[in-house]
């Protein structure tokens, strides 16, 4: 067999294993193995991209821009989309779009049909569902959520379903799992994102010297990230430096 060839065959062999670890529908073994190289392109763009962090940062970007130009825009089009076309990916959308709103009860209210529909066991319909409940103060329930698209997905965001999850923990005043889940996060997990949740958990918890450890660390970072990086993470450090500010006031 050919180099090329063999390499397209792993590279196909590499997404079978992300398209069943994470619960991708069956035809996508079909598509990646009958035409390896097109395949896994598909794939890559179709599934593996819009995964990735980077996908996700970018997104948040482009969205926070978009919010700031016409802050009612993507709930008016989502509302136009469902009410013109009433499909399950359309309410998926309008929930979304709720959320991002901070209608956090009709959120969970749209999310909780979404679940009872063709779309059920989709993960991130199930991640943005237990966002919701938790920003509905629903902290109990979204933990039940929580623990089991870990069960069924165990590969699927991993990084951002323990800080949620820890979240959750901390909302609950289920203080000691959180601190568990948040040290065990940010072993496996050391980004920008971790280190501010679990310093801001810290902080909460006053206890400075958690804290000021990884406080250490992103502000090691945050002297050597550029100004486009420093954008991605700009609302991140913004509730950080609110609940180091917060901290001082006390």
């Amino acid at each position: 067999m050919p180099l090329l060839g063999l390499v397209h065959i792993l590279i196909a062999i590499y997404f079978a294993v992300h398209a069943v670890r994470t619960g991708r529908e069956l035809y996508w073994l079909f598509v990646l193995f009958m035409f390896p190289m097109l395949g896994s392109l598909v794939y890559f763009a179709a599934i593996y991209l819009p995964q990735s962090r980077l996908e996700r940062s970018l997104g948040k970007a482009a969205g926070a821009v978009r919010r700031s130009l016409d802050p009612g825009r993507a709930l008016r089009e989502a509302h136009q989309a469902f009410d013109l076309t009433p499909t399950a990916h359309n309410q998926t959308q309008l929930a979304r779009a709720m959320l991002d709103a901070g209608m956090y009860a009709q959120a969970v209210e749209q999310f909780d049909a979404c679940l009872r529909g063709p779309f059920s066991g989709d993960p991130e319909i199930r991640f943005a569902a237990a966002q919701a409940r938790l920003a509905n103060n629903q902290a109990d329930t979204a933990i039940g959520a929580l623990l089991e698209l870990r069960k069924s997905h165990p590969t699927f965001r991993e990084e951002q379903v323990m800080v949620l999850l820890a979240r959750c923990y901390a909302a609950a005043d289920k203080h000691m799992d959180a601190g568990a889940l948040f040290g065990e996060a940010v072993t496996r997990f050391p980004s920008i994102e971790m280190r501010a949740e679990y310093a801001m958990w810290a902080l909460s918890r006053r206890d400075q010297v958690l804290a000021d450890a990884q406080l250490k660390e992103l502000n090691h970072s945050r002297k050597h990230m550029s100004k486009y990086t420093l954008s991605l993470h700009q609302d991140t450090f913004k509730r950080l430096d609110a609940a180091v500010q917060m901290q001082r006031g006390r």
